[in-house]
């Protein structure tokens, strides 16, 4: 059985995951804190796995998935994502805490390269992967505007 397709907990909110980076000191338990939010993360489906949920401009295999609840003009974000990489992994399901379940106007006003800064991710991630976190960055915000556009 393929690991997307395992029983999963819920993510923690992503104001639980600022509290517990805090908590760890060291990188390497940072690190193996991220793989363990990837594993947490709702599976992806196997039809996902297409060209159109593939985000351009990461090195791994990145997938992300926005769903929409239509909401008075203002439609809210469902996102579900994967990748081939653990770590990348982490890192998908740490955006899609921030940005899963806000409206699309929250999440175009959601910073989330500074929030990486604050965490410290930014500085211990290669060139590759932080390129790879501002190119799902990029896409999350472009299905936002294409939401609001819709309405």
């Amino acid at each position: 059985m393929s690991g997307r397709h395992r029983r999963i907990a819920m993510l923690p909110t992503i104001d639980d995951i600022v509290s517990n980076f805090d908590l760890l000191d060291e990188w390497e338990e940072r690190y193996r804190y991220l793989i363990e939010l990837g594993r947490l993360m709702e599976p992806l489906p196997d039809e996902a796995h297409n060209d159109v949920n593939k985000v351009q401009g990461c090195a791994s295999q990145v997938w992300l998935q926005t769903d929409l609840d239509p909401q008075e003009g203002n439609p809210v974000l469902h996102l579900r994502g994967d990748s081939d990489a653990h770590i990348v992994r982490g890192l998908v399901a740490l955006l899609i805490s921030l940005y899963s379940g806000k409206t699309a106007s929250d999440a175009l006003a959601t910073d989330a390269l500074g929030l990486f800064k604050e965490l410290g991710l930014s500085e211990h991630l290669t060139p590759q992967r932080s390129n790879g976190v501002r190119s799902m960055v990029e896409r999350i915000r472009r299905d936002a505007q294409m939401a609001l556009a819709a309405t």
